[in-house]
């Protein structure tokens, strides 16, 4: 890998050697199909900004970030494409690089219209390209989001952030488990009846007062029996909207940050699930908090610590 870094490291760690990334912290400052706030093309760096003040201590590792890793700050996808399908095209080509399984990609976004870019890259991973693999179909997609993004089209447009889903779908992809939806169209409400490749965990069900740590330790039961590769889609919206307020379109009644911390530690400590990379998207900067853009830094921490500690304990069990 020889992509130069970018300005500002994640965490404000110092610059990776020339060994290789075992993490690559992507950035995708991509705003195209937004339909309602602004401001996702400035979210990434404004996350990496603001995780200069996150605490690099996990108790995952029981010590500090980088923990004897090397975590490399990629400069940012250049934006170039005077169309949606040339920028699509792009983000494919710029991620591909960083998913052929030499390291763990965290991607730092931007709208979450650029999922199927996304997954258009990840196809060629070894762990879906072998030959009991069985692609994209083998793959589990678990989203946190506050909406379903499994629209056909809005407004006309196929590949809207609120088609994301969707079109991950269309690109082949086997399972999607959804976490903490809220917000969805009667077109959404069908699909997830009808699709079975689609299982969704309703933020009304997983926060009732009166039977959701029934359907939480559900979900936590199902997260545990995943088997085999999985790609974990963070809108930040999928925790209430009072967490991230500048995310362009915040939603009440929403995960809390324990709540979604415990399902990022909960995907990777599954036995036989193998996590190959993440994203966590949607962030927009707060002019008068920085509250958004540090929750997605805490997330975004949340998802290297527990991928490193997977590994450390996988390397031990070895």
């Amino acid at each position: 890998m020889d992509e130069q870094l970018g300005q500002g490291q994640f965490l404000g760690l110092p610059e990776s050697g020339d060994g290789g990334a075992h993490v690559a912290v992507l950035s995708l400052p991509y705003e195209l199909t937004t339909s309602y706030g602004q401001g996702t093309e400035n979210g990434p760096a404004a996350c990496i900004e603001a995780s200069a003040q996150v605490e690099t201590y996990d108790p995952l590792l029981g010590g500090e970030l980088p923990a004897g890793f090397q975590i490399q700050t990629v400069k940012a996808w250049d934006g170039e494409g005077g169309t949606l399908k040339a920028q699509l095209a792009g983000i494919e080509e710029y991620c591909r690089r960083w998913m052929d399984g030499s390291c763990f990609p965290l991607i730092l976004g931007g709208e979450h219209g650029s999922l199927p870019a996304e997954m258009r890259a990840l196809a060629g991973h070894p762990a879906l390209t072998g030959d009991s693999a069985g692609g994209l179909a083998g793959l589990t997609l678990v989203q946190i989001d506050a909406h379903a993004d499994l629209r056909d089209e809005l407004d006309g447009e196929p590949f809207s952030h609120a088609c994301a889903a969707r079109r991950a779908l269309d690109e082949g992809v086997g399972r999607l488990l959804q976490v903490g939806v809220r917000a969805f169209s009667r077109e959404e409400a069908a699909f997830i009846a009808e699709d079975e490749r689609v299982t969704t965990w309703f933020a009304r069900d997983l926060l009732s007062p009166c039977a959701g740590e029934i359907h939480w330790n559900g979900l936590l039961d199902e997260l545990a029996a995943i088997e085999g590769p999985v790609w974990l889609t963070l809108d930040v919206d999928g925790l209430d909207g009072s967490l991230v307020p500048a995310t362009g379109t915040p939603v009440p009644g929403g995960l809390a940050f324990w709540q979604a911390v415990e399902v990022i530690e909960a995907l990777f400590a599954a036995p036989d699930a193998q996590v190959l990379g993440a994203d966590v998207v949607e962030i927009v900067p707060g002019v008068e908090s920085p509250l958004t853009q540090f929750t997605a830094a805490m997330l975004a921490t949340k998802i290297v610590a527990a991928h490193l500690a997977r590994r450390i304990r996988l390397e031990v069990e070895a």
